[in-house]
């Protein structure tokens, strides 16, 4: 905004500007670049470099929204409506009137509502109002008194790489035994 201002008042300035460039005017744009940066820093109390690294606010899905197809986000998400689809997030949130049908899949997952499908995270926690129905795939889970939840539940140190695999492979360990007992 601040530029903006500037490139508009020296109007006639602004040729002299581009023939002037390699000299004294590189040094009063760099000044113009640097003045809206130390204003905003001065702003934020000087921590300008910190700002871009501050971790946005949780994305919010409303009550009235329904989103049929995947969501993919680094940052968080909280989900109030319906979702069709998969889930992935760094902390996702499914509020007391949500419906997921789908996977969720994230760092922290907190389940207030309803999931319909498989949860995957690090840390899983069903809260009391909570309605899971689908397999639960964790490295630490806290399940609240009350919470309804119908599947399996599986620890796993890392069940965010393992993917869909994640599943049979315990699985598939006894049965690696099998073949192995009619092969020999």
């Amino acid at each position: 905004m601040f530029s903006k201002s500037r490139i508009n008042e020296p109007g006639s300035g602004a040729g002299a500007d581009a023939g002037k460039s390699p000299s004294g005017d590189s040094s009063a744009s760099s000044k113009q670049a640097t003045t809206p940066p130390s204003s905003s820093s001065a702003a934020t109390g000087g921590a300008g470099s910190s700002t871009p690294k501050a971790k946005p606010p949780a994305s919010t899905l409303s009550s009235d929204l329904t989103i049929v197809g995947n969501i993919k986000t680094t940052g968080d998400i909280q989900i109030e409506g319906t979702v069709e689809g998969d889930i992935r997030a760094h902390l996702l949130t499914v509020g007391e009137g949500a419906t997921v049908r789908g996977e969720c899949l994230a760092d922290d997952v907190v389940v207030n509502g309803r999931v319909v499908g498989r949860v995957r995270g690090l840390k899983v926690r069903l809260t009391s109002t909570a309605r899971v129905e689908g397999d639960i795939i964790h490295k630490t889970i806290a399940i609240e008194s009350g919470a309804h939840f119908e599947g399996s539940v599986q620890r796993q140190d890392d069940p965010l790489a393992s993917g869909s695999t994640s599943a049979p492979k315990p699985l598939g360990t006894p049965e690696a035994d099998k073949p192995a007992k009619a092969q020999g």
